[in-house]
């Protein structure tokens, strides 16, 4: 799984733009979005000094590095890459969808690379730092589209299970895993890709809970602003590898699932989202990007508490994004 340890915009925006605030009642709350910037497809990592560290799609060129003590105040700190170290094997293209690990003692960073259309020519890159504000060196591609016969191959997602290493990825064209070598910088020999879930998915996170194994990722489109459909969707396991169900019993190789979060007055195309992170109180939260109608420039970074149903099923208040919530505990 994520190893956690335990427990270029303007100077102006060095500050998240929607801090929390404190209710009459002295209850600390905050307000969706929680940044009020551009950062889509978020991943973050809690680090050994008590840090939590967020990485994004390169909105901001380079892609970049976020940091908070709550999750609620972040802080633009720098980017991964610069103009003479960023990724290169697909030169005209975007850094996109980062994954963001501690594996062997290293801050791992994996990255997809594409341009607009360029199903074929994209891939998945992966590079290392010692801290995790970088600087981060590119290791280049683990493998493109043309190389490894899927389609689309953007969207990486690291776990480990049973002590082997495994990258997920895809995007509408099926999701596939694959084993890593034992420093995850590159395939396994003689592994190949397996798919676990159908045309309908992007975005793969995978969580484990009470032994069952919950597979996230959205559907629908990520990027028309306010007409974005995106929905942030679910289905369960009872193995790493599937296969995996919605609450009907669908199979996700058939497009089954069931919906998490989706859209409301104010927010829409709401999904891909970050790690799942508990905090002191035993609650669990997760970072997604959306569109908000009132804003609608880019795809802002959104939390919410994450709930488990009687039945195991996870979901969030009111299946939207909330408006106002009480703040995770720290």
């Amino acid at each position: 799984m994520k190893q956690f340890y335990p427990f270029l915009l303007l100077p102006a925006l060095l500050l998240a733009a929607c801090a929390g605030k404190t209710t009459s009642k002295e209850q600390r709350v905050y307000a969706n979005p929680v940044v009020a910037t551009s950062l889509p497809d978020p991943t973050i990592i809690r680090a050994e000094n008590d840090t939590f560290y967020l990485y994004a799609t390169e909105n901001i060129r380079n892609l970049p590095i976020y940091k908070s003590a709550d999750l609620i105040d972040w802080t633009f700190v720098a980017t991964a890459f610069t103009d003479e170290t960023r990724p290169d094997f697909e030169p005209e293209g975007g850094i996109w969808a980062p994954d963001i690990n501690f594996i062997n003692g290293k801050y791992v960073l994996y990255y997809s690379m594409s341009v607009w259309g360029g199903e074929w020519t994209c891939g998945v890159g992966v590079a290392t730092a010692d801290a995790p504000e970088g600087p981060f060196t590119d290791h280049g591609k683990l493998f493109r589209s043309n190389e490894i016969g899927v389609q689309n191959s953007i969207d990486p997602f690291y776990i480990e299970e049973n002590g082997e290493k495994y990258l997920f990825w895809g995007s509408f064209r099926g999701i596939y895993a694959i084993r890593l070598s034992d420093d995850g910088l590159s395939l396994a020999e003689g592994s190949k890709p397996q798919r676990v879930a159908g045309t309908a998915f992007e975005g793969t996170y995978i969580h484990k809970h009470n032994g069952k194994y919950y597979f996230f990722a959205s559907v629908g489109s990520c990027c028309e602003g306010v007409n974005s459909t995106y929905r942030l969707v679910v289905g369960r396991s009872d193995s790493l590898f599937g296969p995996y169900v919605d609450k009907t019993g669908k199979d996700m190789l058939d497009n089954g699932f069931t919906v998490v979060i989706d859209k409301n007055e104010r927010f829409v195309g709401n999904g891909h989202c970050s790690e799942i992170v508990q905090d002191a109180a035993g609650d669990d939260w997760i970072l997604y990007h959306g569109v908000d109608v009132q804003n609608p420039e880019g795809r802002m970074l959104f939390m919410d508490k994450v709930n488990w149903d009687a039945d195991g099923w996870p979901y969030v208040e009111g299946g939207s994004p909330s408006f106002e919530s009480a703040v995770p505990q720290f």
